[in-house]
């Protein structure tokens, strides 16, 4: 069954209506190497003209996939923790960077996953942090621009531009997968609710709509529900009033 996007599309008409431009991003978790899943994300991204920001996991990250990634360039490798190792106490939420281990710790792994990608990367890296399960201690906020990045990523609208001195924060909104549940698509309905609810808090300036509207996915655990979900909300955003949004360190 088709979904019913009509919500979506007239929320995307008021917006057009006002005159308004969405910056719109994508950030795709948990590339180590190349695969079927990434070829098939490049080609979307190329055919959608909406590059992806690819949140490499740093011990896992084999050399071909920077290989594969500089004859792509619309893939953009950031920073994906360290070892996406779950450091939470049983019972508690998954995370990598929570405030489970000394701060010195948890900077340490950051510089050494930040060191590493760079040598593989070269130039293409853009040191922005994306912290596994979107979790980070407030703590490590703080000293993240002194570990050498500029932007961090979670989920989730933020609430201020900048968390720390020299640091951006530029989050993800809207996540296609039913985690908790079937592991494939959320229900289409609910999501078209969800990205027409946020939309329409931008517009009215309840949340921060110069922060750009991401996009979150994660190629290797998609079926073609996601897949087909995904190409068509970024279609629909993309012929309204959103504008593709590549992150440039010099915005910190």
């Amino acid at each position: 069954m088709t979904p019913d996007w009509s919500g979506l599309d007239r929320e995307l008409e008021q917006w057009q209506e006002a005159g308004l431009t969405l910056p719109l991003w994508w950030r795709d978790d948990d590339a180590m190497s190349q695969s079927a899943e990434l070829d098939r994300l490049a080609d979307l991204s190329a055919a959608l003209d909406l590059p992806v920001h690819l949140a490499v996991i740093p011990q896992g990250v084999t050399p071909d996939l920077a290989r594969f990634v500089a004859d792509h360039p619309q893939l953009i490798p950031v920073a994906h923790g360290w070892a996406h190792q779950n450091h939470a106490p049983a019972g508690e939420k998954k995370a990598e960077f929570g405030s489970h281990r000394p701060l010195d710790e948890l900077l340490d792994d950051a510089e050494r996953g930040l060191t590493r990608l760079r040598k593989l990367f070269g130039t293409s890296l853009r040191p922005m942090f994306v912290p596994p399960w979107n979790r980070v201690s407030p703590e490590m906020l703080t000293w993240l621009a002194g570990a050498g990045f500029t932007a961090v990523s979670t989920f989730g609208p933020r609430s201020s531009a900048k968390p720390a001195s020299g640091l951006l924060r530029v989050n993800t909104h809207l996540d296609p997968i039913d985690w908790k549940g079937s592991r494939s698509l959320l229900p289409p309905e609910r999501l078209i609710a969800q990205a027409a609810r946020q939309l329409r808090e931008r517009r009215l300036g309840d949340t921060d709509n110069a922060e750009p509207y991401g996009l979150l996915t994660h190629h290797l655990v998609h079926d073609e529900m996601v897949w087909e979900f995904t190409a068509a909300l970024a279609r629909r955003l993309l012929a309204g009033p959103a504008e593709a949004w590549i992150y440039d360190e010099r915005m910190s």
